[in-house]
């Protein structure tokens, strides 16, 4: 199993906007070969910076598929206008990749 997440930093007053862009999303991850679960995760806010912290969870069946995904047509669809909504964002988006040690 492989879990790749992208931790975002969203700025004062865009958290609604961000959750509707995630909920109204064309998403065709399910199309996908070894595609398992999407998660959208909304973290704790900090109160000095006025900034929330979210994080997008795809669980795949290996790395090889999640490698796949990046270098599909989908892909490249779903990200074509991640430049937009500027002010929404406290900077790009970290990845995290996990490769599944122990699972239960």
């Amino acid at each position: 199993m492989y879990i790749a997440m992208n931790r975002f930093i969203i700025n004062d007053g865009h958290e609604e906007d961000f959750e509707n862009i995630w909920r109204n999303r064309d998403s065709s991850l399910k199309e996908m070969a070894g595609f398992q679960t999407f998660h959208l995760l909304k973290g704790a806010r900090n109160e000095e910076t006025k900034q929330t912290l979210y994080a997008s969870h795809t669980v795949w069946e290996s790395h090889e598929h999640f490698v796949n995904w990046t270098k599909s047509e989908q892909f490249r669809n779903a990200h074509k206008n991640a430049g937009t909504n500027k002010g929404m964002y406290a900077g790009h988006p970290n990845f995290e990749g996990f490769d599944a040690v122990v699972s239960e």
